[in-house]
């Protein structure tokens, strides 16, 4: 077919009318509500909530521009959420709670992984399985973090010693390396993140903080009371597409969560089944006695008053503090 000059030049204008026409009517609708969620670390598996729900579109689905930003930590991130710089953030919600003590304006609005993961990394072959038995032992921690106000109460709830445990405090850091060296018997960490890592040269299993009572809750999402007022529509339509994404993980879809995260980080060079690992291990951390049958991200009275109690016995938080200071269910669906 022979194209002449004529016929080229009135379909480029046409094709040039349809462009201009396209514009028009994406400049015509409305922009979609745009929320910044920051996370508290670089990227491993208790991201993948997120991840997945900006790679399958169901922020979008729901009316939201969301942007997921990799954290420097629970901490800064905390601080970014109270200056304002970011709307939301995914954080360890113990710390949160230290934070919130102590005067900074933020709140949790989902607690996903509820069951505290605090706990004391252990070998498989060391017959170590309550906390008596560190007694003797040569014991890892990091006075700096969450664990350094929960150590009298974890080895006092557990029947030890604190005087017959061989603490050795070092950086953050070193905490795994020098367990899988053999350079301590055990370490004071987070301990379905580190049990991923260490497996594959040292086998291990945990005594929890939780197994003797002490329950602080692990991760959840965070706002301040000001965006919660200012922002509460965008936010009633994006915390239940992170609790529909963690529920479609764990029925089954744990794999697509890897796949979301390695997609949405395709530079950083992630373990895939380190991530896989890590899914796995905060399993049984979505649940509490208290929060069984509900959905995820309900979080409940009872586990914030046990959290209030030993933070406010360790001095962790001044004394006074109600379980609604903390957090609210209201954005969680039913």
């Amino acid at each position: 077919m022979t194209i002449t000059r004529r016929s080229f030049w009135k379909g480029a204008a046409a094709a040039g009318l349809m462009a201009a026409n396209g514009q028009a009517i994406a400049q015509q609708l409305p922009k979609l509500p745009k929320l910044t969620a920051r996370v508290d670390f670089l990227p491993w598996g208790m991201h993948a909530g997120l991840h997945l729900g900006v790679m399958k579109g169901w922020f979008k689905e729901a009316g939201l521009d969301v942007e997921v930003s990799d954290g420097r930590g629970s901490g800064v991130t905390m601080q970014q959420v109270a200056t304002g710089d970011v709307d939301i953030g995914w954080v360890q919600l113990g710390a949160m709670a230290v934070a919130r003590g102590k005067g900074m304006p933020i709140i949790s609005i989902a607690g996903l992984a509820r069951r505290g993961d605090l706990g004391a990394l252990v070998p498989k072959d060391s017959g170590m399985k309550k906390v008596k038995d560190l007694e003797g032992k040569r014991v890892a921690y990091t006075a700096g973090t969450s664990w350094g106000s929960l150590v009298d109460p974890f080895f006092a709830a557990g029947g030890a010693s604190r005087d017959k445990v061989n603490l050795v405090s070092v950086d953050q850091t070193a905490l795994l390396s020098i367990y899988m060296s053999g350079g301590v018997d055990a370490t004071l960490t987070t301990f379905p993140f580190a049990k991923t890592t260490v497996d594959r040269q040292r086998p291990s299993e945990g005594i929890l903080l939780a197994d003797v009572g002490i329950n602080i809750p692990s991760y959840g999402l965070i706002v301040t009371r000001r965006t919660l007022d200012t922002k509460e529509d965008a936010l009633r339509r994006f915390v239940p597409v992170v609790v529909r994404a963690w529920e479609y993980i764990y029925n089954d879809h744990i794999d697509e969560g890897v796949d979301a995260i390695v997609k949405q980080r395709p530079n950083e060079r992630l373990d895939l089944g380190i991530l896989r690992g890590q899914i796995v291990e905060y399993w049984p951390f979505f649940f509490t006695d208290a929060t069984k049958g509900k959905r995820f991200g309900w979080q409940s009275d009872a586990d914030w008053k046990g959290t209030i109690d030993i933070l406010e016995k360790t001095k962790a938080i001044p004394t006074g503090s109600a379980p609604s200071d903390y957090y609210t269910n209201k954005l969680v669906p039913g």
